[in-house]
Parts: C-alpha cells; structure tokens; sequence
C-alpha cells in the first residue's frame, strides 16, 4: 500500500502559489477557465500523489493554455555563480574541520536553502548568514555516523541533487565521501527536464560537477523523484546503489517510505516540515527511509 503523500497544508500552499499564477493582460473568461481546471486538478490528485506531481500537472495547464513556463536560467546562472565564488573558502573549511565529512553535510544541507519552490523569495543576505553558521547547524547524530558508517563501505554511491547553487556545495560532498572512499563510484543525478530551479545537465555544467561524479539526468520533469517516472538508466542506478543521498525537500516527498537505502538530507523552508520534525524553521534534517514517517 503506497504512502499518502498530499497533505492538507501542501493543498493550501499549492492553490496559494498556483491559481493566480497565470500572464497578466488574459481575458476573464481565460482566467476562471485556468482557476477551475487548477482547482480540478487539486480535487482530483489522489491522496497517494506527492506535491511536486501535483504541480507538474498544473505547470502542463499553463502550458497548453498559455505557452507559459516561468524561466528561471537567469536565477540558476546567478546562484551556480556565487556559490562557486564561495566553493574555494568552504573547500579551505573543510580541509581544516575536526570532521570534513561531517562540515560538508552541514554545508550541503545549508545550501538547500536556495529553493525558489518552497519559497516566494531567497533573500542572498539570510543565505550568507545560514553559510556562516553552517558548523552549528545540528545533525541527528545516530543518522550521521549511520551514513558515515555506510559511505566508508559502499562501492556505488547515489546522489540526488536538489536546487542550482547549491550543487556546488553538494559537489564538496561528494569529493569528501571519495576522500574518505577511495573505491566508491559517485553518480550525481539531476533533473531530465527545466523544473523551476532544479539543477539540471546545464547547472551540472556550470559548476563543474563532473570533477566530482558521473553526472547523469533522471529523464523526468518532476520536481523530485518519482520512481515510475524516471528513466530506466536513473532507476538502474538507484536500484544498484549501495546507499542513495536525497537533497531536498521534494527528493523526500517523492520518495519517502520506498524501502531503499536512502539518506534523506534538506532544510526545513515551510511549515509543514517544521511541524512534521517538531523543529523551527530552516532547520537541517537528516533522515533515514526506515525512519520516515508515512
């Protein structure tokens, strides 16, 4: 029996975001029929849909109805760009930290910060103080040495990336589990398709991902990973993955409860996830499948 992944509170959120969401200038007429085919849509998402399926459905309506896709590549162009301003001086951190391993984690989960589909806006002078206090963001412990335990280990890591940005710091990630593991085979995953903005090939390009991991797309234009929407090689990957490190709040909602080995790594942006964590807003959360509530 699959999880009920749609929540009351995502329902709100999505209609907030999504049933104005539409070109200024459109006729009345244009905007009740977008309104009521949102609304349907919403009505219609079975319990077991998660959010980000639900808003994949609406982004098609604003398609097919107005040619409409909001393009975030500039957005995408500026964060890789002062994210990678800051790789060199985080790098430095890490190589002086008690703990490298530990640091990275608590940088990458910082970085997912950067998340312009949980929230209206990033605020660039609230991400530098979230960068600076990245060493005291708490991590669950057991959940960390857990991980830790299981990268010295595995020979096939996989890696989902979230947001542009903060791949970056995802990147120092995945040099440091080689650090420690030698052996192990990193393979990044980002998204098939332009998904607000999520990382994508581009993204993975601009800030030299590669020089990290094998990167490869997951052929899907879902703000997650949906395991039935994913292409064969993506899923492959994961099925053969010794240990699956999901960033991001979307990354959980798609797959929360699938019984792999999955390391789920993001930052509480919106209440629901604060309230389900019994945390305050933009708090880290590492968390293991088995230990996901449904």
């Amino acid at each position: 029996m699959q999880p009920v992944r749609l929540h009351p509170q995502c329902i709100r959120c999505l209609l907030e975001k999504q049933l104005n969401h539409f070109p200024q200038g459109i006729s009345e007429e244009e905007q009740i029929v977008y309104m009521q085919r949102v609304l349907r849509t919403l009505a219609d998402a079975p319990k077991t849909a998660s959010a980000p399926v639900v808003v994949r459905e609406i982004g098609r309506i604003q398609r097919q109805m107005f040619g409409y896709e909001e393009d975030y590549s500039e957005v995408k162009t500026h964060f890789n760009q002062i994210m990678l301003e800051r790789e060199e001086e985080i790098r430095g951190k890490l190589r002086r930290a008690k703990d490298p391993l530990k640091l990275a984690v608590q940088y990458a989960m910082t970085g997912n910060y950067i998340d312009f589909g949980a929230m209206q806006k990033v605020d660039e002078a609230k991400l530098d103080r979230l960068l600076q206090q990245a060493e005291e963001l708490p991590l669950q412990e057991q959940e960390y040495q857990s991980l830790r335990q299981t990268l010295l280990s595995g020979k096939s890591v996989v890696y989902l990336t979230d947001n542009c940005g903060e791949i970056v710091l995802d990147k120092l990630l995945m040099q440091e589990i080689k650090r420690i593991n030698e052996q192990a085979r990193v393979t990044a995953v980002v998204r098939g398709h332009r998904v607000l903005n999520d990382a994508t090939m581009e993204d993975a390009k601009q800030v030299a991902l590669a020089d990290a991991a094998y990167v490869m797309d997951n052929g899907s234009d879902i703000a997650g990973t949906c395991l039935d929407d994913i292409s064969r090689k993506a899923k492959q990957a994961l099925d053969q993955a010794d240990v699956i490190l999901a960033k991001g709040q979307a990354n959980f909602e798609t797959l929360c409860k699938c019984g792999k080995n999955v390391y789920y790594l993001f930052m509480c942006k919106c209440s629901l996830f604060a309230d389900r964590f019994g945390v305050p807003m933009y708090h880290g959360i590492l968390i293991h499948d088995r230990n996901c509530c449904a």
